[in-house]
C-alpha cells in the first residue's frame, strides 16, 4: 500500500479554512487581540493541513486539527474580542469546521498509518 498523499478532502478542507481564517482580518473589524488570533491560527491549521497532505499516514497531524479547532472557538472569551461579531464568528465557525474536518480524516489516516506500518 502506498501513501495517497494530496488526496484527502478534509485536508483540502482544512486548508482553505486556515487560510480564509487568517485573510478574515482583511474584511471584518478586529481589535488588535482578534487580528492576531485570527492569522496566527489560520497560518497554524494551515501549515497542519500541508502536513496531513504531505504525510496522509500521520494521525497526529489530525489531532492537531482537532485542537487547533477547539482553540480557535474558545479565543473569542480568552481574548475577549466577542464584542467584534464578524471575528468572533469567524473564530467560532471555523473552529468546529476545522475539528470536523479533523474527526472525519482520523480514521482515514489510522488506516493509512497501519498500512505504512505493515510495509515495515
Amino acid at each position: 500500500m502506498t501513501p495517497r498523499s494530496w488526496q484527502r478532502w478534509q485536508d483540502w478542507a482544512a486548508l482553505v479554512i486556515g487560510v480564509l481564517t487568517a485573510l478574515t482580518p482583511i474584511v471584518v473589524a478586529t481589535s488588535t487581540a482578534a487580528l492576531w488570533t485570527l492569522v496566527v491560527f489560520g497560518v497554524l491549521v494551515a501549515a497542519a493541513a500541508l502536513w496531513s497532505l504531505a504525510q496522509p499516514g500521520s494521525a497526529v497531524s489530525e489531532y492537531v486539527h482537532v485542537v487547533l479547532g477547539v482553540l480557535l472557538f474558545i479565543s473569542p472569551w480568552v481574548f475577549a474580542y466577542t464584542a467584534f461579531t464578524g471575528a468572533a464568528w469567524t473564530s467560532w465557525v471555523a473552529g468546529v469546521l476545522v475539528v470536523g474536518a479533523g474527526l472525519a480524516a482520523l480514521p482515514a489516516a489510522n488506516a493509512e498509518h497501519r498500512g505504512l506500518a505493515g510495509q515495515h
